[in-house]
């Protein structure tokens, strides 16, 4: 009997968790091999960033430096055991938008061990 594979988990955060986080957990959602979540720093989030997720991933993605900057106020002893990511991914975009999603993917290409045809499971 085979083990089970090990996911790769995955935390985005953004500001409010309502388009880049939201969009990259939603795109990812189904990819063989990723856990995904995602969250917001600001009050009022859609999810709001606790320690507990910081904790859950094994990558967490910043969507920008002041996400990250943000947190470490909150949350400093998680973020520096954590392996953080800062994207560079400014609040340009819509939830889904294409050009969203083709960002994260070339952002996102050295950091997951994607599937070998990089589509999601059925």
């Amino acid at each position: 009997m085979s083990p089970e594979p090990v996911s790769q988990k995955l935390l985005f955060v953004c500001s409010r968790n309502k388009r880049r986080s939201l969009t990259a957990e939603k795109w990812l959602d189904g990819f063989d091999g990723l856990e995904v979540r995602s969250a917001g720093t600001q009050p009022g989030a859609r999810v709001a960033l606790t320690a507990g997720l910081i904790g859950w991933a094994d990558i967490v993605f910043w969507m920008e430096k002041s996400h990250l900057n943000r947190a470490r106020e909150r949350f400093a002893a998680e973020i520096d055991e954590a392996d953080n990511v800062v994207l560079h991914i400014p609040d340009d975009f819509e939830f889904m938008q294409t050009e969203l999603i083709e960002e994260l993917r070339a952002r996102l290409e050295d950091y997951l061990d994607w599937p070998a045809d990089n589509e999601k499971r059925s």
